[in-house]
C-alpha cells in the first residue's frame, strides 16, 4: 500500500497569534530611528531641487527649535548604507542646523517601488517646476512599466506596457490629475537642452 503524501501545515506563531494592536504599533515605530546623516545617500537622479530660499530658512529655524516633526523615508541598501526616498529638504535643513542625525522611517522597498514613493511624496509640494515634473513623470512611468513587464519589440510606443490594457501614462495621469497628453508633453521636456529647459522653468 502506497504511503500517503505528507501535508505541510503552516501554523501561526504563538507571539503573532496573541499580538495586540499596541504591540503591532510598537513594531511599526521601531522602524523609525535617528540615522547619522553621513550614512544617508541621495536618491540617484533625484528630479526635485532643494532650494535655498525663505522656506528653507524657516525650516532650519523650526528644526533648531523642535527637531524634525515628520520623519524622512529611507530604504536600506545592500552595502548597509541608506538611500533617501523622501525628505531631501529636511535632510538639508538638518545639515544647516548643525545636526548629525535625521529622524527616518526605514521601509523595505524595491528600486521601482522607491521611485514611485519618491515621486508621489514630492508631487505634494506646493511649488513644482515644469522640469521637476517632467523628469519625475518620466522616472515613475519607467518604474511602472518595469513593474508591469517590458514591452515587446513590436510595441511602437515604449512608454506603454503590453501586459496592461490601460496605458501606463493614462494610469499615471489619473493618479496625478493630468491628461495622458499632458503627461506626454511633460516627458518631452526632458529632451530639451538644459539652457532651454531653464527658460521653460523661468516661464
Amino acid at each position: 500500500m502506497a504511503r500517503s503524501r505528507e501535508t505541510k501545515i503552516e501554523l501561526t506563531a504563538y507571539d503573532d497569534l496573541f499580538q495586540t494592536d499596541e504591540s503591532r504599533e510598537e513594531a511599526k515605530l521601531s522602524k523609525i530611528r535617528d540615522i547619522p546623516i553621513s550614512e544617508i545617500d541621495e536618491f540617484p537622479d533625484h528630479p526635485f531641487k532643494v532650494l535655498m530660499d525663505e522656506d528653507m530658512e524657516q525650516l532650519v529655524e523650526s528644526i533648531k527649535r523642535n527637531g524634525v516633526m515628520t520623519p524622512a523615508t529611507v530604504r536600506l541598501k545592500e552595502d548597509g548604507r541608506y538611500e533617501l526616498i523622501s525628505g531631501h529638504r529636511r535632510k538639508k535643513a538638518c545639515e544647516l542646523a548643525g545636526l548629525e542625525t535625521l529622524k527616518c522611517e526605514v521601509k523595505e522597498l524595491t528600486r521601482d517601488e522607491a521611485i514611485i514613493v519618491m515621486v508621489e511624496s514630492n508631487l505634494q509640494r506646493s511649488v513644482i517646476l515644469p522640469s521637476e515634473k517632467a523628469f519625475a513623470y518620466k522616472m515613475r512611468l519607467e518604474a511602472m512599466n518595469r513593474q508591469a513587464g517590458r514591452p515587446s519589440k513590436d510595441n511602437l510606443t515604449p512608454m506603454v506596457s503590453d501586459l496592461d490594457t490601460t496605458r501606463t501614462n493614462e494610469k499615471l495621469g489619473k493618479e496625478v490629475g493630468e491628461s495622458r497628453e499632458q503627461i506626454r508633453r511633460y516627458i518631452r521636456l526632458t529632451e530639451l537642452v538644459p539652457e532651454i529647459l531653464q527658460m521653460v522653468d523661468e516661464r
